[in-house]
């Protein structure tokens, strides 16, 4: 093993024992087997499936049944590294891709690992995170970072693979139209993306107006502003649009992509899609949701999920170190360790976008 001096033998790890109660532990420093290496953690973006374990203990089939600790979208310093990791490696700043597939299946084999029924992903149980000190991780997914990328925006680059799978799943193109419902964290990158990609007209609808603020910083070219949970985005009583002509958009659009998880977020953005348009679902909603066949039927309409990515890493950080997405913009508050539970009930904190947890801090 390689390694620098000075590593501990125990490390702060922050361990979620019950729904709600985060406890601050030490553990064993890990020794990285062959092929994998130690990364001292630098950044922990907090994510809405940390929250929904934090809160609830399960997100669908996904159920805590023994302490986890949380955390996925990560960065840091390689301080060691197992055999057959070249010793250069050392020392070397990285954004870690949290989730290990087993290479030999038929998805891994056609290259959509992300459907891997072996995946092994950072913060889902069974599976550990990265809220600790260090964490050890196979060495081809720990992406080596140009000195452009900050260790926040090295964390983020993990919502960013999001909404480069998603922006991708809906085949935007330059001159090309979407609209995008949810304002959070991945529908802001997902802005970002699409603006990169060259669409003309980026729509982006939430009930928040801070939050659809940040989506035009973030490339929107027009927003909507829905009345209420319960409401369509822009749509019904109450709705405001800024900057859409012709108002709500209906059967106008090429592609809509939900990232709210909202069922009627979903139903206004397939009435906003043209014939053939393409629907992409990324948000946690409920497990069934009523659609309208028969507008889908009749505008031959793609409707399709996302389950995270593959072989986004390499995109997303040349996405981030040429400026064309600013993820650091994204970053509205940090917390030390100890105080992840504060973190993690950040995210329903008005102004709120995306809390850092630092390890190191």
């Amino acid at each position: 093993m390689t390694s620098q001096p000075g590593i501990p033998d125990t490390m702060r790890v922050s361990v979620l024992e019950h729904p709600g109660q985060l406890v601050l532990t030490e553990r064993p420093v890990p020794r990285p087997a062959a092929g994998h290496v130690l990364v001292a953690v630098r950044s922990v973006g907090v994510c809405g499936s940390d929250v929904h374990y934090f809160e609830h203990g399960r997100i669908g089939d996904f159920v805590v049944r023994a302490p986890l600790v949380l955390g996925h979208e990560v960065s840091g310093v390689i301080v060691a590294a197992g055999a057959g990791v070249p010793a250069d490696r050392v020392g070397s700043r990285v954004a870690i891709e949290p989730g290990a597939a087993c290479g030999a299946c038929e998805p891994c084999k056609a290259g959509r690992y992300n459907l891997c029924p072996q995946m092994r992903f950072f913060a889902t149980p069974p599976v550990d995170g990265a809220l600790a000190e260090f964490v050890e991780v196979r060495a081809d997914l720990a992406f080596a970072l140009p000195d452009s990328v900050s260790d926040d925006a090295a964390a983020l680059l993990e919502p960013l693979s999001v909404g480069l799978w998603a922006t991708g799943k809906a085949g935007l193109a330059p001159g090309g139209s979407v609209l995008i419902a949810g304002a959070g964290p991945i529908g802001l990158v997902t802005a970002q993306v699409a603006r990169a990609r060259g669409v003309a007209t980026i729509v982006v609808s939430d009930i928040a107006p801070d939050r659809l603020a940040a989506a035009r910083r973030c490339g929107a070219t027009a927003t909507l502003l829905a009345s209420g949970p319960g409401s369509d985005p822009g749509g019904g009583p109450g709705g405001q649009r800024s900057g859409v002509p012709g108002g709500q958009p209906d059967g106008e659009l090429d592609a809509f992509i939900d990232c709210s998880g909202a069922p009627s977020a979903v139903r206004a953005g397939l009435r906003a899609l043209r014939p053939a348009g393409t629907a992409v679902l990324v948000g946690m909603g409920p497990d069934e949701v009523p659609l309208p066949l028969g507008l889908i039927q009749q505008r031959e309409l793609m409707v399709t999920g996302t389950f995270r990515y593959a072989n986004t890493w390499p995109a997303a950080i040349a996405l981030a170190a040429s400026g064309a997405v600013d993820v650091d913009s994204l970053v509205t508050d940090r917390y030390p360790l100890d105080q992840a539970a504060r973190a993690l009930g950040s995210a329903s904190q008005p102004g709120s976008i995306k809390s850092i947890i630092e390890p190191w801090r």
